[in-house]
């Protein structure tokens, strides 16, 4: 993991007993000092969906974790969206001809075959379409 400077500052705010972790009781008052409000159980559901060692606390990963996996989850949103655009037959598959159907609303002429070949360039598993994770790969 890369450095996690700039959390520990935050981290050391919501760990208000200095035991290193955070429990939902602290997330929740903390989270009202700064002017948001959550339920006692919707920390605690917080909390149980980012611990990853299962003990019902926060340490610093999950923390860092919870502020980065936000802009994740934007990302995978966008691109499942993009990923829809080109699922024009709502298969859940990126298909040659899908594809070609897609280039040609773009402006670009492209043949069935053209298209079956940048196809298989991302085809992981050799299915001859591109499902939702081969996509996200291609997009990185």
């Amino acid at each position: 993991m890369g450095s996690h400077k700039g959390y520990e500052r935050v981290f050391r705010y919501f760990d208000e007993d200095g035991d290193g972790k955070v429990s939902p009781a602290e997330l929740r008052r903390r989270l009202g000092l700064m002017g948001g409000e959550l339920l006692q159980n919707e920390a605690e559901a917080a909390v149980e969906m980012l611990d990853s060692d299962g003990d019902g606390l926060l340490g610093l990963e999950d923390l860092v974790g919870l502020m980065e996996g936000g802009e994740e989850e934007e990302k995978v949103k966008g691109l499942r969206e993009a990923f829809e655009v080109y699922d024009v037959e709502g298969c859940g598959f990126i298909t040659p001809s899908s594809l070609k159907r897609m280039l040609s609303k773009l402006g670009e002429s492209k043949s069935v075959d053209e298209c079956k070949v940048m196809i298989q360039r991302f085809d992981l598993n050799g299915d001859g379409v591109i499902c939702f994770e081969e996509f996200r790969i291609m997009m990185q």
